[in-house]
């Protein structure tokens, strides 16, 4: 059976999936922001306006469509466990800074699994020293 093809009728990719493929071709690593990773851990019910993602790469915007998305320059730390819950806990805590990390340590224990608490203290000896406390929280409890 032939396909007919109608304008309008093909959905473009993703903006994940468009992100990831310049990632990839590239050799970056690329994550969400700490605004959406604290978003989809359920931290924060605030969705960020634009499509922020952290690479290991240089910072730039893309232009997709209508839509404008930002890559941002990040440390490696930052950029542990792309695509993982564990790596979003991560991003969530480096989003919250230091003075707020401590406090939403428990509720980010209460939604990682322990196979994700135990991936998150996988990568502890990776993270900066004001993050060691809420990160052994979540995987030590």
């Amino acid at each position: 059976m032939a396909c007919r093809w109608r304008a309008g009728s093909v959905a473009a990719p993703s903006v994940d999936k468009t992100v990831e493929a310049v990632a990839a071709a590239r050799g970056e690593r690329v994550a969400n922001s700490g605004a959406m990773a604290a978003n989809v851990l359920g931290l924060t019910t605030q969705v960020p306006v634009e499509r922020v993602y952290l690479t290991s790469g240089p910072s730039r915007t893309l232009k997709l469509g209508h839509e404008r998305i930002e890559l941002r320059h990040a440390p490696e730390w930052q950029l542990v466990l792309p695509g993982r819950r564990a790596g979003e806990a991560v991003r969530a805590f480096a989003w919250l800074g230091r003075d707020k990390a401590g406090g939403a340590a428990e509720m980010v224990r209460q939604r990682l699994s322990e196979d994700e608490q135990r991936e998150l203290g996988s990568v502890s000896a990776q993270m900066p020293g004001w993050l060691a406390g809420p990160v052994s929280a979540v995987a030590h409890g």
